[in-house]
């Protein structure tokens, strides 16, 4: 290098810190991309997306080459920078070339360019795919090298190399992934995405009508008592049973009603022939599992049993559609349901039958929902008795005082919240 000038020598340094910065921020940027978005802007014909995709196919290779073009550009700089320092500084070159050249390739080649690819990208991966991808066939036999020796090593240590690259997400990071996608999804829609993930943690008995709500017709009664009660329900469908719901002999549809008043054979033997079969579902069915289960037996409605046949509940399918879209209303109304009477002094009167979900998901509370499915049936497990009225306890940071009892169950409790102590500050 004695015959180059140290102008010239000081424009080669500067070019290989560029290139050196060049590498340094396609290797963050390459590394950093979103693959789901990039795979959706190679599915849009993006002619960068498909060259970044196809080159992170083999991240080992696509490191290789990015990781030998940057050390020999460095270590030419260091070279070039060691000639000039020794030319201006004497036997203090060294030093000065060491400490001096770190610093800009640091700050210049380092820091500055990957901070840039690391906020920005697509910015820095798409442009620079275009140099690295003839690089890579050039330099080939090179990166080959360096991946079979470096695979070698890390085969030593049980690590194995493999062409799957597929990232595959659990419900949890993807629930992660809907909460951060901010206002790219608006809140409505995150709540329903959020809603479909969780129908795998909720079953049918915890959105089911119980048993003792089931709104039912005895067949065994006189026809014109049936018949006023068929006439002026205003379900869709309803349950005809003998005597209880346990001898239950199907749902009649009230289209298959009104077509037999038309005729003029509303009769109970016609009615009982156009009685649609029972479907029965598991307990412990999840509800992602029900919904498809609906589809494929295309069925809307549902008895729940146990595992010794007896019936539990109801299910249909609008009450796990509910579960993604919220309740079905005509009219939009901010008050709180039935089962909750806010009080002046800041209590809540509770209908002791009340889903501990539904309560959960109303006020915003969380009493403990991997046991029992209603209130009542919660404070039944904690006192292990029935107990009698006015009787307070405290489960968690709620204080329950019971109001009301009658046939052998909790009718009605006061519920009070303790105050959390982002409250007290």
């Amino acid at each position: 290098m004695n015959d180059i000038s140290n102008g010239a020598l000081l424009w080669a340094l500067f070019g290989l810190i560029i290139i050196s910065a060049m590498f340094s921020s396609s290797e963050t940027g390459m590394m950093s991309i979103n693959r789901y978005r990039l795979r959706h802007q190679a599915k849009q014909k993006h002619k960068g997306a498909r060259r970044v995709l196809s080159m992170l196919e083999r991240p080992d290779r696509l490191l290789g080459l990015i990781l030998i073009g940057n050390n020999l550009v460095n270590i030419m700089a260091s070279s070039i920078a060691t000639v000039l320092s020794l030319r201006v500084f004497g036997d203090y070159g060294i030093a000065v070339a060491t400490f001096g050249l770190t610093f800009f390739l640091l700050i210049f080649a380092e820091v500055t360019p990957k901070t840039f690819a690391a906020l920005y990208p697509e910015r820095v991966a798409f442009p620079m795919s275009v140099l690295l991808k003839p690089l890579m066939v050039v330099f080939y036999p090179a990166v080959w090298l360096v991946n079979f020796l470096s695979n070698g090593l890390l085969r030593l240590f049980g690590i194995k190399n493999s062409d799957d690259n597929d990232e595959h997400l659990s419900s949890e990071e993807l629930r992660s992934v809907v909460h951060d996608a901010g206002k790219m999804i608006p809140r409505r829609h995150q709540d329903m995405l959020l809603s479909i993930l969780d129908l795998e943690k909720v079953t049918v008995e915890d959105i089911m009508v119980p048993r003792s709500e089931i709104i039912g017709f005895d067949v065994n009664e006189e026809w014109k008592v049936l018949s006023r009660q068929l006439i002026s329900t205003s379900h869709t469908k309803v349950l005809l049973y003998r005597d209880t719901v346990d001898d239950a002999v199907g749902f009649v549809h009230s289209r298959d009603a009104l077509r037999l008043l038309a005729k003029g054979e509303f009769e109970k033997e016609s009615m009982l022939r156009a009685v649609r079969p029972l479907y029965y579902i598991p307990e412990g069915t999840p509800l992602n599992v029900q919904l498809l289960k609906f589809q494929r037996n295309k069925e809307r409605i549902g008895l729940v049993v146990d595992e010794y046949g007896d019936i539990q509940g109801l299910v249909t399918l609008e009450d796990i559609l509910e579960e993604i879209v919220g309740d079905f209303t005509t009219t939009v109304s901010m008050a709180p349901s039935e089962e909750i009477e806010l009080q002046d002094d800041g209590s809540y009167l509770v209908d002791a039958t009340a889903n501990i979900r539904d309560l959960n998901k109303e006020l915003n509370w969380s009493l403990p929902t991997d046991g029992p499915k209603t209130l009542n049936g919660l404070i039944l497990e904690y006192l292990e008795d029935i107990p009698d009225s006015h009787i307070s306890l405290r489960i968690g940071d709620y204080t329950i005082e019971i109001l009301e009892v009658a046939d052998n169950m909790v009718k009605q409790v006061r519920m009070l919240t303790r105050p959390s102590k982002k409250r007290l500050l």
